[in-house]
């Protein structure tokens, strides 16, 4: 029987779990940046390469998140609390993190901000998510419920709304039209996806247990999700370092194909609708970049100091 995690129950701070790594295989030889797979579309209708400017968190007496950039030194975001629950902004410059007394902070160029209190503390998957363009963090107010009240406030300040209540708490991806929520109940029992608009939730077909979201496309059609077997142990709830991509079309329950080899260790959407998809490789892990019908368009080696840290974000 997969083992579930109770949502009320307080649990106890996640280590980030160390990443075994096979060797990466012959389509994961380490490659020079921003190398491209030809195409059949013109120059001007291609997006730009991302560069691989990234985020990463690491356990160390609280989850120390870097944002690495080619040619530069790495850039110390913060230091989050032992209670596992934080997230980096989609610009790379801001984090945010759920306290152990429930309060919701912000750190962005050095300064530590509170914006609300009362949040649901020291239960890892309990994460916080930052709105698209960076300027808003969704969290999940205290609540004895499986389905929970999601709270919206101002990353400046300007006070907190609710936007509608859901089963899916846990783990939270935001699409980057803006509309949709979508996390993994605290139960393990699938995902939901939220709608900001109409203020519902809806449980996304394709999926009976899982245990992390990563990512949304940007019209939450497509949900990036770790999936569990019924015999699959639940885990804690933190952050994985690493998680098997398993993609599903949010309306069908359709699982879409990731057309990659190697072993894959992640994946997530970019604004665009380009799939970013994380192969595991020995020396370093390689980012391969996919189309929306799934051609490769790039192919980029991580930081090495990144082989064995968490992906949170890729910026450009």
């Amino acid at each position: 029987m997969n083992r579930y995690l109770p949502l009320g129950a307080v649990l106890g701070a996640a280590l980030l779990a160390p990443l075994a790594v096979a060797p990466a295989s012959a389509s994961t030889t380490p490659l020079s940046p921003a190398r491209s797979a030809p195409t059949s579309t013109t120059a001007a209708a291609k997006p730009a390469p991302i560069k691989g400017v990234a985020v990463y968190a690491r356990f160390n007496r609280g989850y120390v998140v870097t944002r690495f950039e080619p040619g530069k030194g790495p850039i110390r975001l913060g230091v989050t609390p032992e209670t596992g629950q934080f997230s980096a902004s989609p610009d790379g410059r801001k984090i945010a993190w759920i306290t152990g007394l429930g309060k919701v902070q912000v750190s962005a160029a050095g300064k530590v901000t509170t914006l609300a209190k009362g949040a649901g503390a020291n239960a890892p998957c309990l994460t916080p998510v930052w709105s698209p363009d960076s300027a808003k963090v969704a969290f999940l107010p205290s609540s004895e419920s499986d389905a929970s009240p999601v709270a919206i406030a101002g990353a400046a300040g300007g006070g907190t709304r609710k936007a509608g209540t859901t089963m899916g708490v846990c783990h939270l991806a935001w699409s980057a039209d803006g509309r949709y929520l979508a996390g993994y109940a605290g139960t393990t029992d699938g995902v939901y996806r939220l709608d900001l608009r109409a203020r519902t939730s809806v449980r996304v077909k394709g999926v009976k247990l899982a245990n992390h979201v990563q990512s949304l496309s940007p019209h939450g059609e497509r949900v990036v999700v770790a999936t569990l077997s019924p015999k699959d142990p639940g885990g804690d709830g933190g952050w994985p370092v690493w998680f098997r991509p398993t993609i599903v079309d949010t309306t069908t329950g359709a699982k879409v194909p990731i057309a990659v080899r190697g072993r894959l260790i992640g994946a997530l959407y970019l604004p665009d609708g380009r799939l970013v998809v994380r192969v595991a490789g020995s020396g370093h892990n390689t980012l391969v970049v996919l189309d929306a019908s799934g051609r490769q368009l790039q192919r980029l080696a991580e930081p090495a100091q990144a082989r064995t840290q968490a992906l949170l974000q890729i910026v450009r």
